[in-house]
């Protein structure tokens, strides 16, 4: 994914080895990369693991094109928000990526979802986005997307990274997320209750679930009061483990 669209390349080989160090691949794995750029952490991947890589800058092709002939490596062109990741097959086992800044959140998601095959996420992230997803319950980065990872994963900041081993040099801080998954994560009605709660985050959670599904802040309020937990509480009080039993709570009362 060239530079046009949303990607900065590496252009450090001690900090590529270093990625692949950080997965810990183990014999038998596949990993989905998700931005092969100009393959530089695909031929690694490649190296030690079967690959799925996911590509959408066409002019990428003449540099991927010896790899892509490789049997141990599936290059997948087009857009990896609309790729059908539970169709890979060989499934998954590890996200291995340096993903493209735009699309890095709803990459982490889908792939936590759809596939639960994949056990570890080795993922380079802008800075704001690592910090986010391992936000904990009360701070101001705590959000939708830091309850739903961290109900599948515990999530790790594996190393910094300087602006200087990219190219072009991004205006943002970047960062190695290690995510590990420790269950299956959030079902579908979990996933649509946190992003209702947090919607608004400045109302209570009651209220910014009703503005997203009427009729329901009696409900909300009484599920919150038997899980002992405060029916004026915002969003951003609630750890993980409170939105999967108050999600559970509602399913049960519907």
């Amino acid at each position: 994914m060239g530079p046009r669209l949303g990607q900065n390349f590496l252009s450090d080989p001690n900090l590529l080895d270093a990625i692949v160090r950080d997965a810990e691949l183990g014999p038998g794995e596949v990993v989905l990369e998700v931005g092969a750029g100009e393959g530089v952490l695909t031929e690694r991947l490649a190296a030690a693991a079967h690959v799925h890589s996911v590509e959408i800058d066409r002019r990428l092709e003449p540099a991927l094109a010896p790899l892509a002939a490789r049997p141990n490596v599936d290059l997948h062109w087009g857009d990896a928000l609309e790729l059908d990741f539970a169709g890979l097959d060989p499934a998954p086992t590890a996200v291995v990526a340096n993903l493209p800044y735009a699309v890095a959140t709803p990459v982490i998601l889908r792939t936590v979802a759809e596939l639960p095959s994949v056990r570890r996420w080795t993922v380079m992230v802008q800075r704001e986005i690592a910090d986010r997803l391992r936000a904990g319950p009360g701070s101001r980065t705590y959000g939708s997307p830091s309850a739903t990872v961290q109900l599948a994963c515990e999530v790790k900041l594996l190393r910094t990274v300087d602006p200087a081993v990219f190219r072009p040099r991004p205006r943002v801080e970047s960062a190695i997320l290690g995510l590990r998954r420790t269950g299956p994560g959030a079902d579908e009605p979990t996933r649509e209750l946190i992003r209702a709660a947090f919607a608004h985050r400045r109302k209570s959670l009651a209220r910014s679930v009703e503005h997203v599904r009427p009729g329901t802040l009696a409900a909300t309020r009484r599920a919150l009061e038997e899980l002992e937990l405060d029916p004026g509480a915002r969003a951003e009080s609630l750890a993980p483990g409170d939105f999967a039993a108050l999600s559970a709570k509602l399913s049960a009362g519907a």
